[in-house]
């Protein structure tokens, strides 16, 4: 096997086709582009060197297979000679170089918008999407472990760039003829511009099939609820801004008057070509399918993990959209490949909100998701939600997201985490309260799940306020991602049980309203709770939706909302019913997971969609009397630095004994938390966030 840093051009491999009457691999063949030691062949743990692969990889999937009916429009992509379906996708692969040394476990982590994030998440490490030095191992904690990495790309509307993961899902059409209809296309810029695209997040969107088509309408409103205001269609165009001047374009809107901060711009039109985006679940699938299962010992010699490194346990792994793919996977039972096999043992599902996603419908865009202001039109938070059966009192549904994979026979160990955040933007609650919010919902027994109080959404806090009223959220709860991947990985594995699972219920009053939670909110000065969270509409698609995928009524009406609840505060403002790290059980000020827009972006107080907030206590009783905050002070709470790391100590070691951290952490948290309260006891201006730029 060649090992060296050069690069391996165009390596084609065929993979074997399976005998015996077992249906063929689903990836037919695998490109190799490069594959290089690691990080200079640096060693890590007892798993030794490692190296880094990347190509692309060919899938051929049968349109027929029962394991494949659930892909909207399948039926309508172009076919090969022997009937398959072909596409093909990018590919990144992290092994130990001598694979005998490894775990035998396979980590796959579905990317979130074609990124690379474990490594950040569960080593602390750089965002890069081409992780190649040392630095780029950060604390190494993976690869120490001696895990095989893979990701792969997944979702066709992300656009190339920053090495962002590219698939080439394939185009339906009827019979050769181009599929039309209409789309619905909200854009709400931050700072004033004159031309959007169509898409958000960095991705593709559906092209018009007339860039002059008188029939396309454009409407603003300031609420998600108000009322339409159409723009005449003389005063916008489909075009973007070249060179200061705009230039027809089938995916942006020019506007001359200007997009204003906030405002919630739709534009309703006729897109061509929808791609058959359901086929990036199946993408997911079959990569890990191969690199889980394929034998090089029979001809085909191309899955660098067979032989030796073969993986006796598949876990996945998502982040925000990413976890919701994993939960819209399991919902549709596509997590059993065609040879009837499960792909994954278990699932790392971190921060999927309300649950699911615009995966798998016709002209679907997958980067869009509810929040309370924005994109309340697609379909992310549908029923059901909950892992257990429950039925929806409005719409009469019964179901749960796990009821395809009961039916396979093949439930993996799930483990749900969710922060603060969440529950506020992201409708949380409805995996285990129910779709009116009135009873608490129990979790499949092969489920955890564990809230992780008083974080906010990503474990990054920048020294400014951007768009938002206040300062962000420093809790970085990461510590608790590796603790909880080593129970995971036990718990597929060995069969250890892992922690019970804790969050927020209604029935010991840890989960209630919004009102309930502005009630016991602390009275902090300059600071105002949100009147509002999430409620997702009910929404009516119209007629073929269910069968078919299909969105006649394009934006759909909104129905009744879904109620949701939320972690309610003690009293210092801390949310209650979840895994407190130290900083959050002696806190040195109030943490939340939910931060408001400021004026100047527009839309005034609606809520952020990732970002939390931190409102440090008063340093002594002095600076509390003067400012009239009712929360005691740092110096009341915690009379030293040393008796403050001392109490940390304590609680960390209290975390790693139920099991949520490991003992490598402690001291690492320790060490934090000193260099937090020595920022803090001296006082800081609260209208400035430097203070959170290192500490």
């Amino acid at each position: 096997m060649i090992r060296s840093g050069s690069l391996i051009l165009s390596l084609t491999v065929l993979v074997l086709t399976l005998v015996g009457g077992t249906p063929r691999a689903e990836v037919s063949r695998i490109e190799i582009t490069s594959r290089a030691p690691f990080a200079d062949g640096a060693a890590f743990g007892d798993a030794g060197a490692y190296e880094k692969i990347r190509g692309r990889l060919h899938y051929a999937v049968d349109p027929y297979d029962v394991a494949n009916v659930a892909v909207i429009d399948l039926e309508y992509a172009p076919r090969e000679v022997e009937g398959r379906v072909h596409f093909s996708a990018d590919f990144m692969l992290l092994m130990p170089a001598d694979p005998a040394k490894g775990n035998h476990r396979l980590l796959y982590e579905v990317g979130n918008r074609g990124n690379v994030g474990m490594l950040a998440f569960f080593n602390d490490a750089p965002y890069t999407n081409d992780p190649s030095t040392k630095e780029d191992a950060g604390n190494g904690f993976l690869l120490d472990a001696g895990y095989s990495l893979l990701w792969s790309a997944w979702n066709w509307d992300v656009l190339p760039g920053n090495g962002r993961m590219q698939v080439d899902l394939p185009i339906a059409t009827d019979d050769g003829k181009t599929i039309t209809g209409k789309v619905s296309a909200e854009i709400v810029a931050d700072v004033p511009s004159v031309s959007e695209p169509v898409a958000w997040g960095r991705s593709r969107g559906y092209e018009t099939v007339d860039v002059d088509d008188p029939a396309a309408v454009l409407t603003v409103r300031p609420t998600q609820y108000a009322e339409r205001q159409i723009i005449p269609r003389d005063q916008w165009q489909f075009a973007r801004m070249k060179d200061d001047r705009p230039v027809p374009d089938p995916t942006h809107v020019y506007l001359p008057a200007g997009f204003q901060p906030g405002m919630i711009y739709e534009l309703v039109y006729t897109a061509k070509d929808p791609r058959v985006v359901g086929l990036g679940l199946v993408a997911i699938r079959d990569a890990i399918s191969f690199f889980r299962y394929a034998d090089a010992d029979n001809g085909g010699a191309a899955n660098p993990l067979a032989g030796a490194g073969r993986p006796e346990t598949a876990i996945s792994f998502g982040i925000s959209q990413s976890a919701r793919v994993i939960q819209h996977i399991l919902y549709e039972g596509l997590h059993v490949d065609e040879a009837r096999r499960p792909v994954f043992d278990a699932a790392f599902i971190h921060m999927p909100g309300g649950g699911k996603g615009s995966f798998n419908h016709r002209f679907a865009q997958t980067t869009r998701h509810p929040s309370q202001h924005h994109d309340l039109q697609y379909p992310a938070d549908f029923f059901p939600f909950a892992t257990t059966p429950k039925t929806d009192p409005v719409t009469g549904q019964s179901g749960d997201v796990l009821a395809r994979a009961r039916a396979s026979g093949h439930v993996p160990y799930l483990f749900y985490t969710s922060t603060e955040t969440e529950y506020w933007g992201r409708s949380a609650s409805l995996l285990h309260a129910g779709t009116e919010g009135v009873t608490d919902v129990p979790m499949d027994t092969k489920a955890r799940l564990y809230f992780l109080a008083g974080a906010q959404h990503v474990p990054r806090t920048a020294p400014t306020r951007g768009i938002y009223r206040y300062c962000g959220n420093p809790v970085d709860y990461r510590p608790l991602l590796r603790g909880l991947l080593t129970k995971l990985d036990a718990w597929a594995t060995a069969g250890e049980a892992p922690p019970d699972s804790v969050y927020p219920t209604l029935a010991d009053g840890t989960l209630g309203t919004v009102e309930q939670y502005d009630a016991a909110f602390p009275d902090i000065p300059g600071v105002e709770a949100p009147a509002h969270n999430l409620k997702p509409p009910r929404l009516e698609f119209g007629p073929r939706y269910a069968a078919e995928g299909i969105i006649d009524n394009p934006p759909p009406g909104f129905g009744p909302v879904y109620e949701t609840l939320v972690p309610l505060p003690d009293e210092d403002g801390n949310a209650l019913g979840g895994v407190r790290l130290p900083e959050v059980a002696l806190p040195l000020g109030t943490y939340v997971g939910w931060n408001q827009r400021a004026a100047d972006a527009g839309a005034e107080g609606a809520l952020a969609r990732w970002s939390g907030s931190f409102f440090p206590f008063p340093p002594d009783e002095a600076a509390r009397e003067e400012s009239g905050d009712p929360r005691r002070s740092i110096a009341e709470r915690y009379p030293t630095r040393t008796d403050y790391q001392d109490q940390t100590f304590v609680a960390a070691r209290r975390l790693a004994r139920d099991g949520f951290l490991l003992e490598q952490d402690v001291h690492l948290l320790v060490g934090k938390a000193g260099r937090l309260h020595r920022r803090l006891s001296g006082g800081v201006d609260m209208a400035d966030c430097g203070y959170l730029a290192h500490w």
